[in-house]
């Protein structure tokens, strides 16, 4: 891991400017029958939840902010709580990391894709449904199930808004390749064939090798990936939001058994997850990706936080600006205070947040 290459490239990137979450709903719906309510400000407990889910799911929500269904990559639920009649069977994994995506058509107000992947890159590969909010009352159903964008991928699944404020890039990564894929989801719908970029590390090996989280900076300029084991690392690497390119790379390893990432709101920290080389050591690491003038370069991967959970997963950045953590069977959620604060002034809290009946599992709601 060369430090100093890590400074320079982010440097030279120039100032992250945060535009603002695109697609965090203020209700998430994850793990085992686990809901968090965040339209009061400080999350609640959401009860009646249907879903379990070892890792992945997905959230939609109105623009008043509203429940309007949610999914673990194989099933669709209302805001009921009941499967849509034709929200069955879906060509996803719930135990995918990144499962599900959901993404408002840019031409409707009722139509969503869902974008699914499959478990450790399994043939189903990459696929689209279509949920219309105008059936069953406004209840909702899924009018086109499970057309193929790309096999195999990965379990790592995000998106972006284009450069033109409108359209949507889903990201993806093949299985078995070195390259990354962009979807483009316009008014005239999903964009084929994608863009493919050659960046960062061959994903390939065994089916474990596809385990892990990709996510967007706030300003959608980077991108972090966790390559779980054998690879064990983190990788930050360059997105180009008009065109759907990813470039460059930044290494940060060995990290065992890397799963989660998330940026800060201020896009100057990077956080992961790693569970150590026998998923038995639960910590959650910070890199800090704009080191002042004059800091110490050899500090900038710190550990703050530890979990008494066996494993942690996924890490969310929420409405409120905090980035929470998916610590797997327990009742609470771990929650990072102050993201964007440097070393352990990030403040992590392991039963930061109580999840009433639900229990939280290795994921955490796929939102952009």
């Amino acid at each position: 891991m060369n430090r100093l290459v890590l400074f320079l490239l982010l440097l030279v990137a120039g100032p992250v400017a945060g535009q603002g979450p695109e697609g965090q709903p203020p209700r998430w719906v994850f793990g085992n029958r686990a809901g968090l309510d965040f339209s009061g400000g400080a999350p609640q407990a959401m009860e009646g939840v249907a879903m379990n889910s070892v890792e992945g799911s997905a959230v939609a929500c109105d623009a008043a902010g509203s429940l309007l269904f949610y999914t673990d990559g194989t099933s669709v639920w209302d805001r009921q709580h009941q499967r849509m009649p034709n929200g069955r069977s879906l060509d996803g994994s719930p135990n995918s990391s990144q499962s599900a995506l959901v993404v408002r058509w840019p031409a409707s107000d009722s139509l969503w894709y869902v974008f699914t992947t499959d478990f450790q890159g399994g043939d189903e590969g990459l696929r689209y449904s279509v949920v219309s909010m105008g059936r069953r009352g406004g209840l909702g159903d899924v009018i086109r199930k499970d057309e193929l964008v790309m096999t195999p991928v990965t379990e790592k699944l995000t998106a972006v808004r284009h450069a033109n404020g409108r359209d949507v890039w889903v990201i993806a990564h093949r299985w078995q390749s070195p390259q990354y894929l962009a979807v483009l989801v316009t008014a005239g719908g999903i964009q084929l064939p994608p863009v493919f970029s050659t960046a960062g590390s061959m994903h390939a090996g065994a089916g474990r090798n596809a385990i892990g989280y990709l996510k967007a900076s706030p300003d959608g300029r980077h991108l972090a990936a966790a390559l779980w084991k054998e690879a064990n690392k983190f990788e930050v690497l360059d997105f180009d939001p008009a065109s759907g390119e990813v470039n460059g790379r930044v290494v940060l390893e060995p990290y065992p058994e890397a799963y989660g990432v998330e940026f800060s709101a201020d896009g100057t920290k990077l956080y992961g997850t790693t569970n150590g080389e026998k998923g038995e050591d639960g910590t959650i690491w910070q890199f800090d990706l704009k080191p002042g003038p004059g800091s110490d370069q050899t500090k900038y991967n710190t550990i703050v936080g530890r979990s008494k959970s066996r494993k942690v997963g996924a890490l969310m950045r929420g409405p409120d600006g905090r980035i929470y953590v998916a610590r797997d069977g327990a009742r609470h959620l771990g929650v990072i205070e102050s993201p964007n604060q440097p070393g352990e002034a990030c403040r992590y809290v392991d039963d930061g947040v109580p999840l009433g009946e639900g229990r939280s599992r290795l994921g955490l709601p796929n939102c952009w």
